[in-house]
């Protein structure tokens, strides 16, 4: 291979050239496809996407059920694994719904605008400029989330926490005692990871959720580690080799949905005191 520009990098071939960016580091690849592995960040090339003109995303208005959100920085690596098995079982119990991996979104950091004053913070979110505000419009339209996370540093992923922490203009609305648009809706939470960290990963996770009213599905929480003993390598083919990672995430997405049937948020709707911190 030889360097054609700063960040880019082409194939010795005669074949057309394409761009593509690494939706991990945003490494930019020129070639007929993408590398089989990054040669900046070493993802696969499976996390390579066709670079075109993006505008910013909009949400259609279109009603689902179930908004499911992939938080990792590998969409096609073991969260993204996870959430496959989630997809089969909404898929077969024939539940609507949208699949986001955030790291092909532009989540700009929170502002912090509540702490300047309390009701600086407010919904629709002040920052326009990425694509969060079509994520706000989800959230409130669907009537569950299912989140996945890997374990990083014994928490969630950075742009899990980005994308999370700027939901605190909806969770700011039960403060400035206006009418909750999130209250009574379902969560459901599964985690991969290496090592250890995956309980509090998946209750830092869904303290947000809480916050905002919604409930944990019973056993709305699903996790599997491989061990610090092993090579990361090695984590896919376990994951994907073990009976228990297909029983428990499906088990938990299978909750979420026997969930939903009982149409809490309707039922609830006017009767729950919001105590959000």
């Amino acid at each position: 291979m030889s360097t054609i520009a700063s960040g880019e990098v082409k194939p010795n071939s005669t074949e057309p050239d394409r761009t593509w960016k690494c939706n991990v580091c945003g490494f930019i690849f020129k070639g007929a496809s993408p590398p089989a592995e990054c040669p900046q960040c070493s993802s696969t090339g499976r996390e390579y996407s066709e670079l075109t003109e993006r505008e910013k995303y909009r949400y259609d208005g279109k009603n689902f059920d179930v908004l499911l959100i992939n938080g990792s920085s590998h969409r096609s690596n073991n969260t993204g694994y996870m959430i496959d098995l989630v997809e089969e079982v909404l898929r077969e119990r024939g539940v609507s719904y949208r699949r986001y991996n955030l790291n092909e979104f532009q989540i700009n950091h929170c502002w912090c605008c509540y702490s300047m004053r309390d009701n600086a913070c407010t919904y629709p979110c002040r920052d326009q400029l990425d694509d969060m505000s079509a994520f706000h419009e989800m959230i409130v339209a669907s009537k569950a989330v299912i989140v996945g996370s890997p374990i990083n540093w014994n928490n969630m992923s950075a742009r899990l926490k980005d994308f999370l922490d700027r939901t605190t203009c909806l969770q700011n609305l039960y403060l400035l005692r206006k009418p909750g648009l999130t209250d009574g809706k379902i969560v459901g939470i599964t985690v991969s990871g290496h090592e250890d960290g995956a309980s509090k990963t998946a209750m830092d996770i869904y303290l947000y959720f809480q916050q905002m009213g919604y409930l944990l599905a019973p056993f709305g929480v699903s996790y599997r580690i491989h061990g610090a003993q092993f090579n990361t390598k090695t984590d896919s083919d376990y994951l994907k080799n073990d009976p228990l990672v297909t029983i428990k995430v499906k088990g938990m997405a299978n909750n979420v949905v026997e969930m939903l049937k009982l149409d809490l948020e309707k039922k609830l709707k006017g009767k729950l005191a919001p105590v959000a911190e």
